[in-house]
């Protein structure tokens, strides 16, 4: 395998709870009640997908521009507190300090990539991200783990793809990578994936494939 590409939120980084709070904030700010199963929708969905989903199921108001300036004011102000999945930062930068090509591959826009990882100290030169504004089309498409191939110059096959939602193990096996699916709560990895229920497994996966 010449490279690794992970996702950032809820693999990286545990900002998912954070995306939460600013969805559900920006949904009482719209007047709307969320559904008991909010999360369950909308893991691994970017915000476009999001707004268009809360607009046909609950009805929401705002044009897609105000709902992502009301979403990431809050957001922002949560990202201080921001910490990596544990273990996950570690493996990262353990990866990258032994030479192995590595990108953060996704499904959010650049604002929040950005301040993400500037929060979890991993922003330096040379490092490759892919996200939702660089593509024309987000997960679950293959898009943006292709675009990710072509930076490092990596065929996709020769590829691994991080993930912790259905959504983005669905890009990176339609993409045609190795998948590996580390999902924050106990599930079934879809076909096609190969399942990692701790740090630990991962590691291994990820290293018995570069050795191979």
């Amino acid at each position: 395998m010449k490279a690794i590409f992970w996702d950032m939120d809820g693999t990286l980084v545990d900002s998912e709870p954070m995306h939460e709070a600013a969805l559900l904030n920006a949904l009482a700010a719209s007047g709307i009640t969320p559904p008991d199963d909010l999360h369950e929708h909308v893991v691994g969905m970017d915000a476009r997908s999001v707004h268009a989903w809360a607009v046909e199921r609950l009805g929401l108001p705002l044009a897609l521009p105000e709902w992502l300036a009301l979403k990431y004011e809050t957001y922002l102000t949560l990202v201080p507190g921001l910490q990596g999945r544990p273990g996950a930062l570690e493996l990262f930068e353990a990866l990258r300090a032994e030479g192995v090509a590595q990108a953060v591959v996704s499904n959010s826009d650049r604002i929040v990539v950005g301040v993400n990882l500037d929060a979890v100290g991993l922003t330096r030169p040379g490092l490759l991200t892919v996200s939702r504004n660089d593509v024309r089309r987000g997960k679950p498409d293959p898009e943006p783990y292709l675009r990710a191939a072509w930076l490092v110059g990596a065929e996709p096959g020769d590829c691994i793809a991080v993930e912790d939602s259905l959504t983005g193990a669905a890009a990176g096996i339609a993409a045609g990578m190795t998948t590996l699916f580390w999902p924050q709560s106990p599930m079934a990895a879809p076909a096609g994936a190969t399942a990692c229920a701790t740090i630990d497994d991962l590691a291994s996966a990820i290293r018995e494939r570069i050795a191979a």
